[in-house]
């Protein structure tokens, strides 16, 4: 079973925010596929279905961004799932708005999540879309940024971000990592 995570926070004050771009990515895929993602466990919330032909789990975890890795571990020691299988969906400052770009190892990058992550699992490997949002101007706090809803001038390049996001998770359900990095980080 290949398991999908979209990092983000949970509650409505979130919803919109730069940060929850993994949870955007996750809701369209679900859309995509008639995934229903609400069954609460391993603490989050998780969606079982098929995609491309494949089984598949799509996971919120509601632990808030910094404490991701514990439902990641949690979800892995339930499901007894391999972490080749795993990919992570989240908010990245260094890539541009609209634009994604893939890894399958690094470090933490200084998003806590990640880092919460790796901590959890005990390894920097592991597949990843990383979804961008541009960096804030000179003097902005980085975390009031990341909270911030996306302003209406980036509507457009956030729904193409989310749909090239949701193309690449479909391709790579049939394909190995490594060949979707090259389809889609060019």
């Amino acid at each position: 079973m290949k398991w999908i995570v979209g990092l983000g926070n949970p509650g409505t004050s979130y919803q919109k925010t730069r940060h929850n771009v993994g949870f955007m990515a996750i809701d369209e895929l679900a859309r995509r596929h008639n995934i229903a993602v609400t069954q609460n466990k391993c603490k989050a919330l998780i969606g079982e279905g098929h995609v491309n032909g494949k089984k598949v789990a799509l996971i919120k975890p509601m632990t808030y961004m910094n404490l991701s890795g514990e439902s990641v571990r949690a979800f892995m020691d339930y499901y007894k799932v391999n972490l080749e299988d795993l990919i992570v969906v989240y908010d990245d400052l260094d890539t541009e708005i609209g634009r994604i770009r893939l890894r399958y190892q690094g470090s933490a990058g200084g998003h806590n999540g990640i880092k919460s992550i790796i901590q959890h699992t005990g390894t920097q490997i592991f597949n990843r879309v990383r979804m961008g949002i541009s960096r804030p101007p000179a003097g902005f706090n980085i975390a009031d940024y990341v909270l911030n809803n996306f302003p209406k001038a980036e509507a457009a390049p956030l729904e193409d971000m989310i749909g090239a996001t949701c193309d690449a998770l479909e391709f790579a359900m049939q394909n190995p990592f490594e060949t979707t990095m090259a389809k889609f980080n060019g």
